[in-house]
């Protein structure tokens, strides 16, 4: 039986019975060695263990970028001074005459070490963290056994952020107990605190999916143990999910219809409601939600875009009415686009701004609030998220239509898959930076072909060798040993063209992350029924996390599923 579909709970019920046994408390502090030294000044200084703590979470990042950056090292040092105690107080009093290199050099050679152990060594680490699996990471809902998501506090650390975020380089606290907030149900064993601690709360709250939540202490943001995506309850919100982008596709024309006639609104608020919609349906932006100033990076979406975020160009390139978008969208990730537009949303854009200065809001009178209403009015349970995940679906669905040549062998097919992937990954804007390997396994790649062609090279002269003796002595010997060379021959062309086909693959990809719309915008149940459809193992596509979280789909879709 289907366990997606078990018996309904009523509204807002997510279970009725939870049980766990609480997060897993990362390892404490253990102290460097007597021969590792921080030097202040040129002098050893031994540090108390809070201070020394903290100094060893900036020596294992000297190697890296953030450490170079101005606003990561002030911040460090500032929150470094607030846990020393008065005598460190008074001596450490500038970052630059801290010298922390006997530490990094002991933590790069702890890591060497580790890399270097034997397998049988290896093997029992890994036993002793699948044993903490086996403990802390399942817990067991309404009589099923599931697989908790991060079973495992954060480790204390200093604070990155993506992009230039004001806060990089704060100290991120350990998580203690007293912190955290259990859920579990009444009944339940409940989970027993590390000795001589206690949980700050336990609760019994079966309207919401989380087993513990603690505040961290640098966004006092909520963080939450969740269940594992391949868990039933992920696994329905996950399957709700496209089904709701689903019920757009038969709106979205009234939608879009909609936003249109809007677009000559006598209310600007309308008119500017309705470009933004366009925006977000056209070119698959991110709604962008008000934020407190100087909490986060400078980042935005659609409805927080400022005057100075794009410009308008009457002609561009030999097309009219171009938008140029050029903005930092989540996770500081550049979004620069040239767009030709309606004629009335490029006039549009011309009035909203008027009279702005480059810091103005583009969509002065609009919100994401206003905007997530009016979507909900149209159709229950639309948001402007909805949007990104439909055209991401739709646009993977089309492209493989229309790019998969049923003749083609598996590496063909699979060439085609990874370009309708590409196709979304565009659409969304998900890049990456070129990999630090790329161009070294470009090269090993590339000298693969050359001997492959090589390879082609001489079988086709033994295949012309044994063409030219068959010709001479006209025996079935020689007749067998052509069909011989030419079977070889074809294996070796198959073999190059399948090299020719992953160097293609590699070179398209390598600046474009498609793990981001495959495990979040795109409806799986497209790519199982692909690959149902020509023959093509769902292991070629999705990898074995991939495939318990979408253990839904590959249950349910058939061959025919359509989007």
């Amino acid at each position: 039986c289907f366990r997606w579909e078990e018996e309904k709970k009523e509204d807002g019920v997510k279970w009725m019975q939870l049980e766990h046994r609480g997060p897993y408390f990362v390892p404490l502090y253990e102290p460097l060695p007597e021969d590792v030294q921080f030097y202040y000044d040129g002098k050893p200084m031994k540090l108390s263990l809070a201070t020394e703590e903290i100094a060893t979470f900036y020596a294992k990042m000297l190697d890296h970028e953030y450490t170079t950056k101005e606003i990561f090292q002030n911040n460090f040092f500032h929150d470094w001074r607030k846990e020393m105690t008065s005598e460190e107080q008074e001596i450490i009093q500038d970052l630059d005459k801290c010298d922390f290199r006997e530490i990094h050099k002991y933590f790069v050679d702890k890591n060497e070490a580790r890399k270097a152990l034997s397998k049988e060594e290896k093997q029992k680490l890994k036993e002793e963290a699948d044993k903490i699996q086996e403990e802390y990471g399942y817990c067991v809902l309404d009589g099923h056994r599931e697989k908790i998501g991060n079973f495992k506090t954060e480790p204390p650390g200093l604070f990155r952020g993506r992009g230039e975020h004001p806060k990089m380089g704060m100290l991120k606290k350990r998580i203690m107990p007293e912190d955290v907030i259990i859920n579990c149900s009444r009944d339940s064993k409940i989970p027993e605190p590390p000795e001589g601690h206690k949980w700050k709360e336990v609760r019994f709250d079966n309207t919401v999916t989380w087993l513990a939540s603690w505040t961290e202490n640098i966004q006092n943001t909520l963080k939450y143990i969740m269940l594992n995506p391949s868990s039933k309850l992920k696994g329905e919100k996950d399957w709700e999910k496209y089904e709701v982008a689903r019920r757009l596709k038969d709106v979205v024309h009234t939608i879009r219809a909609q936003y249109r006639k809007d677009w000559e609104s006598k209310e600007i608020k309308k008119r500017q409601r309705a470009v933004a919609l366009y925006f977000i349906d056209k070119l698959a932006l991110r709604a962008g939600n008000e934020k407190e100033e100087g909490e986060t990076a400078d980042t935005v979406g659609c409805c927080s875009l400022r005057v100075e975020h794009i410009q308008l160009h009457p002609r561009l390139d030999g097309q009219e009415h171009v938008v140029e978008f050029d903005f930092l969208g989540k996770d500081s990730i550049r979004y620069y686009n040239r767009v030709s537009v309606e004629k009335p949303v490029f006039k549009n854009l011309k009035l909203f701004m008027k009279n702005k200065d480059p810091t103005d809001d583009l969509f002065d009178q609009l919100t994401t609030t206003f905007l997530n209403k009016h979507l909900q009015h149209l159709m229950d349970g639309l948001t402007a998220k909805v949007f990104r995940t439909y055209n991401a679906s739709i646009t993977l669905q089309e492209q493989l239509k229309a790019l998969t040549n049923p003749e083609d062998n598996v590496a063909g097919k699979l060439l085609s898959y990874n370009r309708a992937n590409r196709a979304v990954a565009i659409l969304c804007n998900h890049q990456r930076s070129i990999p630090k390997t790329f161009a070294r396994s470009m090269q090993v790649l590339q000298e693969k072909i050359d001997a492959k062609k090589k390879q082609v090279e001489e079988a086709q002269e033994e295949v012309k060798k044994a063409e030219d003796e068959f010709n001479e002595t006209k025996d079935a010997k020689a007749e067998a040993n052509v069909e011989k060379k030419k079977k070889l021959l074809k294996r070796l062309e198959e073999q190059l063209a399948k090299l020719n086909v992953q160097a293609t693959d590699k070179e398209e990809n390598k600046q474009i992350a498609l793990g981001t719309s495959k495990l979040n915008y795109l409806d799986p149940r497209i790519s199982v029924a692909w690959c149902k459809k020509f023959g093509i193992p769902i292991e070629r596509i999705y990898n074995k996390t991939q495939r318990e979280k979408f253990a839904w789909a590959i249950d349910m879709a058939g061959e025919d599923f359509e989007f």
